[in-house]
């Protein structure tokens, strides 16, 4: 599996993680920090590793992982 779509599916894990705990830690307060805010963060950040994931598999960043592509360079 090329590396781009491994970006994909481990930043929307991140993601779907983050919403997890954005849902069901808005009650509970741990001493330092709070679940929900965690999640918030975790949201963004899958969000982001997948975008970086989709622009890898778009461009020619991943290009010598694909099946029947060269490596230029």
């Amino acid at each position: 599996m090329p590396h781009g779509y491994k970006t994909i599916i481990t930043g929307l894990a991140v993601f779907v993680g983050g919403t997890a705990l954005w849902l069901f830690g808005l009650d509970v307060e741990i001493v330092v920090f709070t679940p929900s805010k965690i999640g918030v963060v975790l949201m963004v950040l899958g969000a982001i590793e997948a975008l970086y994931g989709v622009y890898r598999v778009m461009t020619d960043d991943g290009a010598g992982q694909r099946p029947g592509k060269a490596r230029q360079g």
